[in-house]
């Protein structure tokens, strides 16, 4: 079978630090031969960089997730750009916004603090966006509960860098979005859950090139893993599930998503 790619992991998280070893040779023996590793801060991006310099089959994306935009430094393109240009590294990200915890949400949250953690948001995207597209790199977007936000503050730089837009749950309108945009989406295990039907109905109207799978490891273990942590491997059990819903063999899955994968990612 042609192998398979989970291009969106988190390997340097302290779920993996025991026993990564045999999580990777796992992930080998169900034919998982190539992971992402991506950043969520300065200090996580430095980890996933130093796991692709350690480990074969593993590269790294760069960046500072939405949820920790309150730490970032009110600019951190310098060191970004440093981290970027090391050996292994593949794309920017993940980089997003993220409006799932604004005050706002909160019982009792202020309204009047959405707005400063918003904007801050928007810069620490901003900048890595500009970042990418100065390197010719390619960005994992995380976007929850912002999606036209998302949408509109990337389009500015769709002409010089693609996206995908990683743990995607969208129905068809969501879809079309993305490809006006010439980017992709990749799904995670959710693919699997039980009340994920509409998320298995607008894959199946996705084309080949469309579509990257991931794991999002060590969260969203897909069906029969559900309340264990997810690991690499699992990515076979996501792309069994993808094959089912569009009608076609595993290897017709592995191969068009492993194709997909060393287009997107630069160096892959």
């Amino acid at each position: 079978m042609t192998p398979l790619v989970d291009t969106h992991a988190h390997l340097d998280f302290p779920e993996f630090a025991g026993d990564l070893e045999a999580v990777l040779r796992r992930a080998h023996d169900a034919g998982v031969t190539r992971i992402v590793t991506i950043g969520t801060d300065l200090d996580s991006s430095r980890r996933a960089v130093n796991l692709a310099g350690r480990w074969p089959g593993v590269s790294a994306a760069v960046g500072w997730h939405p949820g920790h935009a309150g730490e970032a430094p009110m600019d951190f393109r310098a060191e970004l750009r440093e981290l970027a240009r090391q050996p292994g590294v593949v794309a920017i990200g993940e980089c997003g916004l993220d409006f799932h915890r604004l005050p706002s949400r909160e019982p009792g949250g202020d309204p009047g603090a959405d707005a400063a953690i918003i904007t801050r948001q928007q810069v620490v995207f901003e900048q890595q966006l500009e970042v990418a597209a100065e390197l010719g790199l390619n960005v994992v977007i995380h976007t929850r509960d912002s999606w036209q936000p998302t949408l509109d503050q990337f389009a500015p730089h769709a002409s010089r860098i693609r996206a995908v837009f990683h743990c995607f749950g969208g129905g068809p309108a969501e879809l079309e979005a993305v490809r006006h945009l010439d980017s992709l989406i990749s799904v995670t295990g959710i693919l699997t859950f039980k009340n994920a039907a509409g998320l298995r109905e607008t894959l199946s109207g996705v084309r080949p090139g469309e579509y990257m799978l991931e794991t999002d490891c060590p969260f969203l273990a897909p069906v029969p893993h559900r309340g264990r942590r997810c690991e690499p491997a699992h990515v076979r059990n996501i792309a069994e599930c993808a094959a089912q819903v569009m009608g076609l063999d595993l290897n017709a899955v592995a191969e068009a998503t492993s194709s997909t994968a060393a287009t997107f990612f630069r160096g892959l």
